[in-house]
């Protein structure tokens, strides 16, 4: 029996991937925002016959106290976790800053994955067979880190481009973990499922929501078939200490995406910017 923790767990893929591994006879605990959606998720668990494995960890994952504080609830009461799950993500049409005055797409998809991860990496490695499964965007659509204007103070706000940020930065955080953590075993995967019938259209405005609907109608995968080949690949990834994936098909590690001195780079950023959050 494993011991899973998945941010966004309580909707989309990352539900899926939840009620997946509770089916199978493993533990779960699905960090998220919403009351609602997390009493849905447990009594899915419920029903299932595996509510006592599962739990609902209400959690805002938007502001750096909110990061912390899931990783810390995790050491103090979970024996073991053999797998993070980071499938946390939300569209922003407009411009928000959040508490600790970031950006909110970075802040929420890469900067409490780079937290948690990094918090939670002791105790991760600690299992037989480790792994952090980065649900993102490897070899999905181009963009670029704007390395001087991160909250786009300056440049003008595009959601796709604030998204497309943050999925470079989560490439560069998958590059960079091992070389922070060298003597655990843990296996980073980078994964991108491509087009997957969610809410993704939620927060969009008309027409782009309608427009949304009826192309994932049309041509998204469904959670349920999307679930499988991510689920093969946690439980046996590459050797690699990092690899990266387009749905089964493997990804090379190379170009600007994948960097290494950029990378360390963003690490060194991403230390002041928390650095100057906690004060």
């Amino acid at each position: 029996m494993r011991t899973y923790l998945i941010t966004g767990g309580t909707d989309g893929m990352g539900r899926g991937l939840g009620l997946h591994f509770l089916e199978r006879g493993d533990c779960v605990v699905a960090v998220a925002s919403g009351e609602a959606k997390g009493r849905a998720f447990t009594e899915a668990a419920e029903r299932l016959g595996a509510g006592d494995r599962a739990r609902f960890l209400r959690a805002d994952l938007s502001t750096v106290a909110g990061m912390k504080a899931v990783a810390a609830e995790a050491k103090a009461t979970l024996d073991r976790i053999d797998g993070l799950v980071f499938a946390t993500q939300r569209f922003q049409q407009e411009r928000t800053l959040t508490g600790d005055g970031l950006e909110y797409t970075f802040a929420l998809s890469y900067l409490s994955r780079f937290v948690i991860g990094h918090d939670l990496a002791g105790v991760l490695g600690e299992a037989p067979a480790p792994v952090i499964f980065n649900l993102g965007a490897p070899g999905g659509f181009p963009g670029r880190i704007f390395w001087d204007d991160l909250r786009f103070d300056r440049e003008p706000y595009k959601g796709m481009k604030a998204a497309t940020q943050a999925s470079r930065s989560i490439d560069l955080l998958g590059v960079d973990f091992p070389r922070r953590h060298r003597r655990t075993a843990i296996k980073y995967v980078l994964y991108n499922p491509l087009f997957v019938k969610t809410g993704m259209a939620g927060p969009l405005k008309q027409p782009k929501k309608a427009v949304t609907e009826v192309m994932a109608a049309l041509f998204a995968q469904r959670v349920a078939k999307a679930v499988p080949p991510m689920v093969k690949l946690m439980d046996d990834p590459p050797r690699e200490p990092v690899s990266a994936f387009r749905r089964t098909k493997r990804l090379p590690l190379e170009g600007k995406d994948f960097d290494p001195e950029a990378a360390d780079r963003l690490h060194g950023l991403t230390e002041e910017i928390l650095s100057r959050a906690s004060h």
